[in-house]
């Protein structure tokens, strides 16, 4: 289970046995939601949040931040999803201390 972030309390994370389509989870307290990313032409088209099994979903007042991470950061995260499930690599995990305006 490879962090790719931590940002404001967020943690980002892939499965190790997950599935498609391209989606990541994300853990914020006891909460956690599974996001998946619909990319269209190399454009982020949609986000969607999902009910990981077992967990509590991560608060809607909590969604608007995460959206905007994601916003900024998918085509990093395809990268990441990339690296792990295709090729087999360990992605980093990066750590983003500023908050995203």
């Amino acid at each position: 289970m490879p962090k790719i972030y931590e940002y404001l309390g967020f943690i980002f994370f892939l499965y190790s046995n997950d599935h498609k389509p391209l989606h990541i989870h994300a853990r914020y307290a006891e909460y956690e939601s599974v996001i998946e990313i619909e990319i269209e032409d190399g454009k982020l088209v949609n986000i969607k949040f999902k009910k990981s099994s077992g967990n509590k979903p991560i608060p809607i007042a909590n969604r608007k931040e995460v959206e905007k991470f994601i916003s900024l950061y998918y085509l990093q995260i395809v990268e990441k999803w990339t690296q792990f499930y295709l090729l087999k690599k360990e992605p980093k995990n990066e750590k983003i201390t500023r908050k995203i305006r």
